[in-house]
C-alpha cells in the first residue's frame, strides 16, 4: 500500500526569516492523522533567508538528519560541533541524554534550503554525537546512494536506528528500482522535480509511506532528486 501526502496539504509556518513546510505534526502546527510514520516523527522543508537562523536550543534522544538542498548551513554545538555544510552534504547529530546547537545560514545575502528529519532512536540516554558527510553528485547521480545505517555501515554516517537512508538524483526518463524486506516500511521524499512511484505521480515536496509493498519502481518525469527511508 502507498499512501500519498501531497506537498500542498503540509501544515507551514511561515515568519520573516523562515518557510517551513511540515510532513507531520511539528511545533504549533498539529494533525491528528500525521504524528509520523513508524519511529520517524519530523520530515520539514525549511528555506533559510541569508543571515537567518535557528539560535540556540536543546534535543534529547532524537537521531537528526539535515540534508542541504540549496546554499549553506553553518552547525554550531555545545559538545565543540562546528561545520558549514553545502549543497550535497549530510549532518547527523544525534542527541542522546542532551545537546544544545544552532543552525543558521551561512550566507547574508542567498537563502538556504534543507530537508530535516527526526528519527526516535532504539536506545535512549545515549552520548551526543556527531557527524557530517558530502556525498557528491556522481554518487547520487541515477543511483541509490546510502548516506546513513546502523553503525555506518558501507560509508554511511551511523545512527542509533535500524533505518537504512538513501539519497538519489535521477535524470529525466532515468528509474530505480528497490526490494522492500518483508515486514519492513519506507518513506519516500519528493525534495525537487516529478516522478511516479509504482505509477503514482509526485512532485515536489510529495511524500509516501509505503506498506506491505516488496517491489519499488522510481521513474522521474523530470529531473528529479529523492529521498528514501527503509524503516522498521
Amino acid at each position: 500500500m502507498i499512501k500519498v501526502r501531497p506537498a500542498n496539504s503540509r501544515g507551514l509556518t511561515q515568519t520573516g526569516w523562515l518557510e517551513s513546510r511540515h510532513t507531520f505534526s511539528f511545533g504549533d502546527y498539529h494533525d491528528a492523522a500525521h504524528m509520523g510514520f513508524g519511529p520517524m516523527r519530523v520530515i520539514n522543508d525549511d528555506v533559510v533567508k541569508g543571515g537567518a537562523g535557528f539560535a540556540p536550543h536543546a534535543h534529547a534522544n532524537m537521531e537528526i538528519l539535515s540534508f542541504v538542498v540549496d546554499g549553506a548551513l553553518a552547525h554550531r554545538d555545545n559538545q565543540g560541533g562546528g561545520a558549514t555544510l553545502g549543497t550535497g552534504d549530510v549532518q547527523w547529530m544525534s542527541a542522546g541524554h542532551g545537546i544544545r546547537h544552532s543552525e543558521f545560514n551561512a550566507n547574508p545575502d542567498v537563502p538556504v534550503r534543507f530537508v530535516q528529519v527526526w528519527i526516535q532512536p532504539d536506545v535512549l540516554n545515549a552520548a551526543p554525537a556527531y557527524f557530517d558527510r558530502s556525498f557528491p553528485a556522481e554518487v547520487r547521480a541515477d543511483a541509490w546512494c546510502l548516506v546513513a545505517a546502523p553503525g555506518g555501515a558501507d560509508g554511511a554516517l551511523p545512527i542509533r536506528q535500524d533505518a537504512r537512508v538513501f539519497v538519489a538524483d535521477l535524470g529525466a526518463g532515468h528509474t530505480l528500482e528497490y526490494s522492500l524486506a518483508p515486514e519492513r516500511r519506507a518513506w519516500f521524499q519528493v525534495v525537487n522535480g516529478e516522478l511516479d512511484l509504482n505509477g503514482q505521480p509526485l512532485q515536489r515536496g510529495d511524500g509516501a509511506g509505503i506498506t506491505a509493498e516488496s517491489a519499488l519502481r522510481v521513474r522521474a518525469t523530470t529531473d528529479a532528486s529523492l529521498l528514501l527511508f527503509d524503516l522498521p
